[in-house]
């Protein structure tokens, strides 16, 4: 019973991991807009962290956006400087940071 319950438990734990970690159609189209996807991947490291790896740091919406026009390099050690990207518009930012927020909850 026991082993039933927690083999349950760990399906219904990445069935709510795979469901936090879905991309809206809308932020789709912003992450490719403003070349996000180049550096960034839902779940597996590349030139830039994971989503799920910024999501995870439960920085604020205001903190993601900041971040975005400048980033902070020791925030993540290990990995290549963001450069500051000043043609993403506000609008985008907070769009994309409120998906990175909900996905870290």
């Amino acid at each position: 019973m026991k082993k039933l319950l927690f083999s349950t438990l760990v399906l219904f734990s990445g069935l709510a991991l795979h469901a936090q970690t879905v991309i809206p159609a809308e932020v789709t189209s912003l992450l490719e807009k403003n070349g996000c996807v180049a550096c960034h991947k839902v779940d597996k490291k590349m030139v830039g962290p994971a989503w799920i790896d910024i999501a995870a740091k439960k920085y604020s919406k205001k903190k993601l956006v900041d971040l975005v026009y400048k980033p902070v390099p020791e925030n993540w050690p290990g990995y290549v400087p963001m450069q500051p990207m000043p043609q993403v518009p506000k609008a985008d930012a907070g769009k994309i940071a409120d998906w990175i927020v909900k996905m870290g909850k």
